[in-house]
């Protein structure tokens, strides 16, 4: 057992000693252990002299053994304490020298413990929403359009918002081409937004076989420095232009996404758009109910893990922000605020941790499951997302991490009082990302 310790809230420094014979026997242990494997020229497997293994691994083996009886030492203090690790400890041996006492100290940081938290004391807005019949008319129309072929139409005909045009365009500031603003046979999305602001809404108009100028400005935070707030002009020739001809809505076109008959698809509509409205409300509920929580949870939070959380999203501040100089970076670094963002981050995945396990809340194998098929759905080739899981753990970890905050999140939800708030639809899809 430790024979001083210095505690200031949730840091601890302690100072422990270990005697030379029993570190010297726990060292021969280990040592012992190497000699079953180890293979010198002489001796036979297993049967090398503890005197031998010594004056080769003597080094090695004292190290474990130091860390092993720290360790020993240290899981004792913290049982009889009842108190757990924030972080790994920081050990200090300075002036240790083998066949003498082990003199050491460890500083570390502990979790706190979660005062009980009365969350039928609190109340979240629940935002509701009547079902807008124009957004399923609108879900109607997208699937027309998925489904919708361009069909080419003749030279008489002018190409309107959302036809394809064919066209070849090379680009010139001034007199002088500039590398990358030519291509041929290009299929441009009138109306996309794919192009320069102003090059679209010029084709519109124009029919088949029309060769003409496109006169634009790029934009002043255009990437290419060397066009950026520069006037160009486009050579333009079109060679087709596609109207999209939209399928009747009828039965048989229900009937390509899984439905039998148009009544049935418009149901099929309204039944997702409501549970896009409720996922919605509950987003909101969430990030109310975590602004509640960081309110109003008093807790002392352990600066192992507030620099930790501090240092991680400094990292990826420097990263995202290692390819512009100061003078191109419109956001910079507020030490201040990130401290205070950090201190958030901390607590409440503190209090989510702690209650959630309090509570009981598992993160089941479908759930990790269901996880992953959502985010692979939302990529070109699924199969390289379930290949990441299941090469990397660590990931696999955090993403289990992730779910078991929002399972207990949405478990105290249960326990709060909610107060009803009737909003437009597009009102529930304005608020922030849950923090």
């Amino acid at each position: 057992m430790f024979k001083k310790e210095k505690i200031k809230d949730l840091h601890y420094s302690v100072n422990g000693l270990i005697a030379a014979d029993e570190l010297q026997a726990a060292a021969d242990e280990i040592l012992l252990e190497y000699g079953k494997k180890a293979k010198m020229p002489g001796f036979r497997a297993g049967k090398i002299p503890l005197s031998i293994l010594r004056q080769k691994y003597n080094a090695s083996a004292y190290g474990e053994a130091i860390d092993k009886l720290m360790n020993r030492d240290l899981n004792d203090y913290l049982a009889d304490k009842k108190i757990r690790l924030a972080g790994a400890p920081k050990a200090d041996l300075a002036g240790w020298e083998i066949g003498k006492d082990a003199e050491y100290s460890l500083d570390f940081d502990i979790l706190p413990t979660l005062p009980a938290i009365d969350l039928d004391k609190f109340t979240v807005v629940k935002k509701t929403a009547d079902l807008d019949e124009a957004e399923v008319e609108k879900s109607l129309e997208n699937i027309r359009k998925s489904r919708s072929t361009a069909e080419k139409q003749d030279e008489k005909y002018k190409a309107a918002n959302g036809d394809v045009a064919v066209i070849d365009f090379k680009g010139f500031v001034g007199e002088t081409a500039f590398e990358g603003g030519e291509a041929k046979k290009h299929h441009l999305i009138l109306g996309s937004g794919a192009f320069i602001p102003g090059f679209e809404d010029q084709i519109i108009g124009h029919k088949t076989g029309d060769k003409f100028d496109v006169n634009v400005k790029f934009p002043d935070a255009y990437h290419a420095e060397n066009l950026a707030g520069k006037d160009a002009r486009f050579a333009v020739e079109i060679h087709e232009i596609r109207k999209h001809i939209l399928p009747e809505l009828n039965d048989e076109l229900a009937k390509t996404v899984g439905q039998e008959s148009v009544e049935a698809l418009k149901e099929h509509i309204r039944n997702i758009l409501k549970e896009q409205y409720e996922d919605a409300a509950k987003r909101e509920m969430r990030n109310e109910l975590l602004d509640i929580l960081a309110d109003k949870v008093k807790l002392d939070l352990p600066e192992t893990l507030v620099a930790q959380e501090y240092d991680m999203a400094k990292n990826e501040f420097d990263h995202s922000h290692a390819h512009c100089g100061d003078a191109k970076c419109d956001h910079k670094w507020d030490e201040k605020k990130e401290r205070k963002d950090a201190e958030r981050r901390v607590k409440l995945g503190l209090i989510l941790a702690e209650w959630g396990t309090q509570n009981k809340v598992e993160v089941t194998r479908d759930d990790l499951q269901q996880a992953i098929w959502a985010e692979a759905a939302r990529y070109p080739d699924p199969k390289q997302v379930f290949e990441f899981y299941n090469k990397n753990q660590n990931a696999l970890a955090m993403l289990r991490g992730m779910l078991f905050e929002r399972k207990a999140l949405d478990a105290m939800l249960t326990h709060v009082k909610t107060k009803d708030k009737k909003v437009k639809p597009q009102d529930l899809f304005q608020q922030a990302p849950v923090r």
